[in-house]
């Protein structure tokens, strides 16, 4: 299964996908847990372009295609070749994040984001999509003092404002609504461990699904 977790700033995605990827492990899953913009060793050096608060501001084509870059590498060199192996991939953010952040968020034409995908990733989508869903004042707190902690610099789009990060939130729930066999939409408010069972449950039920459905099919 191709796993992703998608939604904006401190809702908790890091320590979600830490904690699946060890459950998953527990029960004998090998599960690989990546990110975007990033994954590989030419996608990290996209990802410190866009995401550092020193990085100056990009047109939104220019961005977007920055990440779709950063994706091909992703999907050509690690998620692609895990996948074959026969292992999960548990991603943070894919492409719904692109269709958010410079779709929604910025005013790119989704149809121009659309033909970069196809372009890009063809007809392959994740199996799964999580989408935490929180106040973007509550989840910008929460994201700003965690970096504060720790030092970090990604904070590009942290310091973009409320407007853009309520206007993100409301693409995250209309691509929830647009993608129902996909996504589902998780209230990040809650407690971890309440978060990280829901999850669980979710996971379990696609995945017990798409083996009886493979064994009506006769393939095992």
């Amino acid at each position: 299964m191709f796993i992703t977790l998608e939604g904006g700033e401190g809702t908790g995605k890091s320590t979600q996908i830490k904690l699946l990827q060890q459950a998953l492990g527990d029960a004998g899953v090998n599960a690989l847990a990546t990110r975007e913009p990033g994954g590989t060793e030419q996608a990290e050096r996209i990802r410190d372009l866009l995401l550092q608060r020193d990085s100056g501001d990009f047109d939104p084509m220019t961005e977007a295609l920055l990440l779709f870059a950063a994706r091909r590498e992703h999907l050509a060199r690690k998620i692609w070749p895990a996948l074959e192996r026969g292992e999960w991939v548990i991603s943070d953010r894919f492409a719904d994040s692109t269709r958010a952040f410079q779709g929604y968020g910025m005013g790119l034409e989704m149809g121009v984001i659309e033909n970069l995908y196809r372009m890009t990733a063809g007809d392959f989508q994740p199996d799964l999509t999580f989408i935490l869903d929180i106040d973007p004042e509550v989840g910008l707190r929460r994201s700003l003092k965690r970096q504060a902690e720790t030092a970090v610099t990604e904070d590009r789009y942290e310091r973009m404002g409320l407007a853009f990060h309520q206007r993100l939130r409301n693409g995250f729930l209309e691509i929830a609504k647009q993608f129902p066999e996909r996504c589902i939409v998780i209230d990040a408010a809650e407690d971890v461990e309440t978060v990280h069972a829901r999850l669980m449950r979710e996971i379990m039920a696609r995945a017990n699904s798409a083996l009886k459905g493979m064994r009506h099919a006769g393939t095992v």
